[in-house]
């Protein structure tokens, strides 16, 4: 397992580690604080997010505290260029490609269809609620990106790549498999990030695999990485390598982030019927953001910074919280009006038909 970073913020790279470090060197301080703001700032959004379902204002929330390094570390390390496919908890991966957070807010409010553009959100694409189907779509995308010569021509700063999240659940369904058939039978740029929280809903992983899910890289036929998903440092290296070698035209990887999911599955889910408390006690002292702060700390990082994350984290949280209070739930004229690029006949004569439905009511023909 990839480790740069030791649980208790001391940089101690592993053996593991030593071919990957020349990514890691391209990071300066501004980096690190980034690094760190991302991760506050997300967990504050989760937090309040949650209690947005709570009261009421979602149908679901999918927490992601504890996920936080894994998904912000690769994040960084993806390009302006690159294609991000989603699950439905790379909250924070989807912050860093520019999106505005109250649309994940929308989408699971049940008042969207769809969320966002990606072409408008550094090609962040849909969240995927269909399990494992995003592998398929990142993949298809990436045969795609060959047809379209817009990889491997040997220009780093315009070839592109995909990158897809999905869980150690969802390894067991057969459209990852069929994804990782054709992405080594093709060579796609791509690299497929794989978030082992330790459970798949109540499953835990080792009833999904004998043996880790890294080694199913090289059985088909592309590089395995384990990494610990809680260290950031790692999980930048590592995804910068693979994703610059899938740019290259060197075909796709498999990276197996090593976390964990503190908190239920989603909003609708109660970890408490299936998972030990002494379980997640042992991961508190792996603290993704705790492990930072403290390689931060010793570096000399002065303690305003963490104030003023703090601070900034809260008003983030508080100004996505007022906002999405504000959020309306569409007229009916969205289900017609993106249907087709131009105006259709038969879709006129059927809004025509439910407006003259509604309007029986009103005046009592009905």
């Amino acid at each position: 397992m990839v480790q740069m970073l030791a649980a208790d913020g001391t940089f101690a790279p592993n053996e593991a580690a030593e071919e990957y470090l020349p990514y890691f060197e391209r990071l300066g301080d501004g980096d690190f604080r980034q690094f760190y703001r991302d991760m506050v700032v997300v967990r504050r959004f989760d937090k309040d997010a949650a209690n947005l379902q709570r009261q009421g204002q979602l149908a679901l929330w999918v927490p992601s505290h504890g996920q936080e390094a894994a998904q912000v570390g690769s994040a960084h390390a993806a390009r302006p260029q690159d294609h991000i496919f989603p699950s439905y908890r790379e909250h924070v991966v989807g912050l860093v490609r520019g999106l505005d957070v109250v649309d994940i807010l929308r989408v699971l409010k049940g008042v969207t269809m769809g969320g966002w553009d990606p072409a408008e959100v550094g090609n962040f694409h849909l969240y995927s609620f269909v399990l494992a189907s995003q592998t398929l779509h990142a993949t298809g995308y990436a045969m795609g990106m060959q047809f379209d010569g817009t990889t491997a021509t040997g220009n780093p700063e315009t070839d592109e790549a995909v990158m897809v999240y999905y869980g150690d659940g969802a390894s067991s369904q057969g459209d990852v498999n069929e994804a990782l058939v054709f992405a080594s039978s093709y060579q796609t740029p791509q690299v497929f990030f794989l978030q082992n929280n330790g459970w798949a809903i109540s499953v835990p992983v080792e009833r999904q695999s004998r043996v880790p899910l890294a080694l199913r890289g090289p059985g088909f036929g592309m590089p395995g990485i384990q990494i610990d998903g809680n260290d950031v440092f790692a999980s930048y290296a590592v995804t910068a390598k693979h994703l610059d070698d899938a740019r290259a035209g060197h075909g796709p990887a498999l990276i197996e982030a090593m976390t964990y999911r503190i908190g239920a599955h989603t909003t609708a889910d109660d970890p408490t019927k299936y998972r030990r408390d002494a379980e997640t006690e042992a991961w508190l002292p792996r603290d993704p953001i705790v492990r930072l702060r403290a390689f931060l700390e010793g570096r000399g990082t002065e303690h305003g910074f963490f104030d003023e994350v703090d601070v900034e984290a809260a008003d983030f949280s508080a100004d996505v919280r007022r906002r999405t209070l504000e959020v309306t739930a569409p007229g009916d004229e969205v289900i017609f009006d993106n249907v087709y690029a131009e105006p259709h006949p038969l879709i006129t004569e059927q809004k025509a038909w439910l407006e003259a439905f509604e309007a029986s009511f009103e005046d009592g023909t009905a």
